[in-house]
């Protein structure tokens, strides 16, 4: 397995071309549901350019050393959106679908607490990876190799607020 580098820029960009490819689709969505963490900045995103309001599934299924252990997910007891109900059409998102368990179990999720809302679920992500066995509805990138992806924002995951009290360490990256 390859490993893949992404910077800021090239996250954004991703972002921007998923959005496109959602737009060209002309599907039309009441609310985006974003799957926290690596969700989340997408699903920031999207709302604003879709002008859509978000709700936040927080689901876990890495652990371990540098989060490369996938273990069983785990959902949170809630959705966290304002109003209440979905609406009939839902655009699920995530950063990426890799086994792909995640994302089905998430539609899964969905369609027990709110079922009675849901006409229709829709997925996009970013990147793709063949190892996956859900095929999400929107992707930018389909990666046939399956490389562990390094986004820009785990460098957070090896500091903390004393780390950046220090003089110089924002010189480091």
């Amino acid at each position: 397995m390859s490993d893949l580098y992404i910077s800021w820029s090239d996250y954004h960009r991703k972002i921007e071309d998923l959005a496109v490819k959602i737009y060209e689709s002309k599907w039309e969505f009441d609310r985006i549901v974003c799957l926290a963490r690596g969700g989340l900045r997408v699903g920031d995103i999207l709302s604003r350019i879709f002008d859509k309001p978000l709700a936040i599934l927080a689901a876990s299924s890495y652990s371990g050393a540098e989060g490369k252990v996938r273990g069983a997910i785990k959902f949170s007891r809630d959705l966290t959106m304002v109003g209440d109900n979905l609406g009939d059409r839902v655009l699920l998102v995530d950063d990426l679908v890799d086994s792909g368990i995640s994302l089905e179990q998430s539609i899964v999720w969905l369609k027990s607490r709110y079922g009675s809302d849901i006409e229709e679920i829709r997925t996009a992500v970013l990147w793709y990876k063949a190892c996956s066995v859900a095929v999400p509805d929107y992707y930018v990138d389909y990666l046939a190799d399956n490389p562990w992806i390094h986004q820009p924002f785990e460098i957070y995951e090896k500091m903390n607020a004393t780390d950046f009290a220090t003089k110089g360490i924002r010189d480091k990256f």
